[in-house]
């Protein structure tokens, strides 16, 4: 599950597996083996059941003995980090309850305005060429821009996490990019105790739940994680769809724009988390005739669930029964959020570039490779021209220049380049952008 050929069609990999039933043998990474569950029913039961499935990595009994390596590349996703994700029982409640509370102080019209805000400035940079890749551009940098502004973080620890978060979803020197991960929480939870603002870091250290510096490290890991690597693909994947299908770009000159079909046809089938979950049998467990040994890892496939051929309707439009945000008590806390963050930010890409198209043919669309993620490599679109008039287009970047990026950033203000760069990687790219470059 970690080569290009499954990353370029995973629903065929999906249909091999499951001659074996509602679970099959998968390697994860090279010598990482694991249970993969790509049945609706058999997803819910192990989601739903924490007293027989747990989620604290420390029982993994391949990783224990030494029979996986530190430094695989999928360590780092899987490895234990004592926050609501990884946990169970009584600490996951107090863990939850932190982010929970935390992100109900998040006021949605506040979100949609950073969205907004965001969105329009990116679109402001790219609208002057023509042309665009709107993962790289658009559907990378957006969210980073919204989640450092409702954490409180500043540009230059921004873009060390971006750097950290990237390298361990692509696997790619996972360890290091880890270890740079934590530094930079931890930097930023040193800030925030010397000066906490109006923002989910300073709330998550003032909840009555009174987590230390380092349960605040590794809680902020899962929410920039999920925050981040998988609202890109919600994104960017839902741009593609857009773009490509008939059933929803024939009717985008109407008027009328189904973001929010679009957005269900993405959670059902291409969800930005297409094989996560992972869980841990407490004992041997045999479901369905399958043994599962207690401590080997059993990974829900999010994307080959919501795919079942044992589920009747083919209806998605308005239907939210998919697993794209999973089940039971570990079921995604922002996923409100997540959904509004997604389709304000398509809405206004496709208000502003209402003639927007796909430049190469959706069929050569690559695919990043990895066991967890649904994420395009690039998505290179195309574009009449906007803003363009010599002078007038030089004083409508410097507006942009002076308004929205200082407010954005949280920084002095940065010089606005008379052409955007192109910096390879989505940390590069926001350094670029802040600095001038």
């Amino acid at each position: 599950m970690y080569g290009p050929e499954f990353a370029a069609d995973p629903a065929a990999v999906y249909g091999k597996l499951r001659a074996h039933g509602n679970t099959a043998p998968v390697e994860l990474a090279p010598g990482v083996r694991a249970t993969l569950v790509t049945g609706y029913e058999a997803a819910l039961h192990v989601l739903r059941s924490p007293e027989t499935f747990s989620k604290d990595p420390r029982r993994w009994r391949d990783l224990a003995d030494g029979t996986v390596s530190p430094d695989s590349p999928v360590v780092p996703m899987m490895m234990y980090r004592p926050n609501a994700l990884f946990t169970d029982g009584e600490e996951h409640r107090r863990l939850r309850g932190a982010i929970t509370d935390s992100l109900a102080r998040v006021e949605p019209n506040t979100l949609r305005g950073y969205v907004e805000r965001s969105a329009d400035t990116l679109i402001d940079l790219m609208a002057p060429r023509g042309a665009a890749d709107l993962l790289g551009e658009y559907a990378q940098v957006l969210p980073l821009l919204v989640f450092n502004r409702l954490f409180g973080c500043p540009p230059d620890l921004g873009e060390r996490l971006v750097e950290g978060m990237s390298g361990i979803f692509d696997g790619v020197d996972a360890q290091k990019a880890n270890e740079l991960l934590a530094a930079t929480l931890f930097d930023l939870v040193s800030l925030k105790r010397v000066r906490p603002g109006p923002d989910m870091t300073s709330w998550l250290m003032a909840h009555p739940a009174g987590l230390t510096d380092e349960e605040m490290i590794h809680e902020l890991v899962v929410l920039m994680g999920a925050g981040t690597e998988p609202q890109q693909n919600l994104i960017a994947n839902s741009l593609r769809l857009l773009l490509s299908d008939d059933r929803f770009a024939g009717s985008l000159g109407g008027g009328s724009l189904p973001v929010d079909d679009a957005l269900d046809e993405v959670l059902w089938t291409d969800p930005p988390m297409a094989n996560y979950a992972v869980h841990y049998p407490v004992r041997d467990v045999v479901y369905e005739g399958t043994l599962l040994s207690a401590g080997d890892p059993v990974v829900v496939s999010l994307a080959a669930a919501n795919t079942d051929p044992a589920l009747t309707s083919d209806q998605r439009a308005g239907n939210r029964a998919h697993l794209a945000w999973s089940a039971g008590p570990h079921n995604c806390p922002a996923q409100g959020p997540a959904r509004l963050i997604a389709a304000v930010a398509v809405e206004k890409l496709l208000d502003r570039l209402p003639d927007v198209e796909l430049a190469v043919p959706v069929g050569e669309l690559e695919w990043r490779p990895g066991p967890f993620h649904r994420a395009l490599a690039s998505l290179p679109v195309r574009f009449p021209v906007t803003g363009v008039g010599g002078e007038p287009l030089a004083r409508e970047r410097e507006a942009v220049g002076r308004s929205v990026l200082p407010a954005l950033a949280g920084q002095p203000e940065p010089a606005v380049p008379a052409v955007p760069v192109r910096p390879v990687g989505a940390w590069a790219r926001l350094r670029g952008w802040w600095r001038g470059e």
